[in-house]
């Protein structure tokens, strides 16, 4: 019998989505502290069989932890500890801001879904950095054979113009860049505003090419480069960018960031619309994320690394992302559902699925 659902009902469903977040990431980060996460890690890590090679790399498991739950790399050690083959942190911008004002995180638990508009709250690149390079370094130490993955999500700074993004970015790539695994340029966020404008390819090229350049100097190596598009992209626009990516030799594309549909939503319409703007994520986004992962991989075929996250919840749904084209699949809003032994379960059920398959 699982006892986080009925503890989520008691502790966190009537609480600010924000605050519960805040005590169910320091709770994380305490067992860390404390050695528990240690003698946790021995019943979590992932089995071997689910090692993925994947960017030149090799992950533990191919599923891991979106970009937003770790913002500024505060937990990075202790979310590989409960068993994700990767943690992506982000989004993280140029220059440290506060994000959009409060309340910015609301739960529809009926859909299993979050709505968001944090706007990107962040220390800036320039304070992430030394964090992610003591995570790699305590990682690599741990870990000498296999250990988990580090991805950093980069954004625009809001009080950045439009016509000054690029420049943004590469503050951001320079910082990071020497200790991310790999870097991912997020285009895709509704909560800054005019960022979707940047997925428009006579605007992605410049960019992507720019911050490529300036990460691998940076480094002094190759870092791989991805790009996280929206659901709301047009199929023609899914396409485009596909295009782009070959053309610039990108690693691989994210599929697919949150949405500003509300549509198929089970809550209240009166109540949904009372939340206000910002981005929807969660099991409503499951079929439409599916669909733009078949398109890309219809488009690009293996030259490019697929990343699906969107509506994973099962076992079941990553491998359905693994059949469907994607190498490497992440999650997040299940985790504020499911507890801190999601991702345990998803990689057991994944070994389970492949022995079945099998047999």
């Amino acid at each position: 019998m699982r006892v986080y659902p009925t503890f989520f009902k008691l502790a966190f469903s009537w609480m600010d989505a924000e605050k519960a977040h805040k005590i169910g990431f320091q709770g994380i980060r305490a067992a860390h502290r404390s050695g528990v996460g240690r003698i946790l890690a021995k019943m979590t890590t992932p089995d071997p069989s689910l090692r993925t090679e994947a960017l030149g790399l090799t992950f533990p498991s191919p599923f891991g932890l979106a970009a937003g739950f770790d913002k500024e790399g505060h937990g990075i050690e202790a979310l590989s500890e409960l068993g994700f083959g990767h943690v992506e942190v982000g989004t993280i911008t140029g220059q440290a801001q506060p994000g959009n004002e409060k309340p910015r995180l609301f739960r529809l638990i009926e859909d299993q879904a979050v709505i968001n508009r944090m706007g990107f709250n962040n220390d800036g690149a320039a304070a992430v950095a030394p964090r992610l390079k003591a995570a790699r370094a305590a990682l690599q130490r741990l870990h000498p054979d296999v250990r988990p993955i580090i991805g950093v999500n980069i954004g625009k700074t809001k009080l950045v113009e439009l016509e000054d993004a690029t420049e943004d970015y590469l503050v951001s790539a320079r910082s990071l860049a020497p200790a991310a695994d790999y870097l991912v340029v997020n285009v895709s966020s509704p909560n800054t505003p005019g960022l979707r404008l940047l997925q428009n390819v006579e605007s992605l090229r410049p960019l992507l090419r720019a911050v490529g350049d300036a990460a691998d100097e940076a480094a002094g190596r190759h870092v791989p480069l991805l790009v996280k598009i929206a659901p709301d992209l047009s199929n023609e626009d899914i396409d485009d960018v596909a295009r782009l990516a070959l053309d610039l030799k990108l690693d691989g594309i994210i599929a697919t960031n949150t949405t500003i549909s509300r549509d198929g939503l089970v809550s209240d319409a009166a109540k949904v619309e009372s939340l206000g703007a910002g981005g929807l994520s969660g099991a409503p986004l499951k079929q439409r994320s599916l669909e733009v992962l078949r398109r890309l991989k219809n488009s690009v075929g293996d030259q490019l690394v697929l990343i699906a996250v969107g509506g994973v919840a099962t076992p079941q749904d990553v491998q359905d992302r693994l059949d469907a084209g994607a190498t490497l699949v992440q999650g997040y809003t299940a985790f504020l559902y499911e507890g801190p032994f999601w991702a345990s379960r998803i990689n057991k059920g994944l070994v389970k699925l492949r022995r079945r398959a099998a047999a």
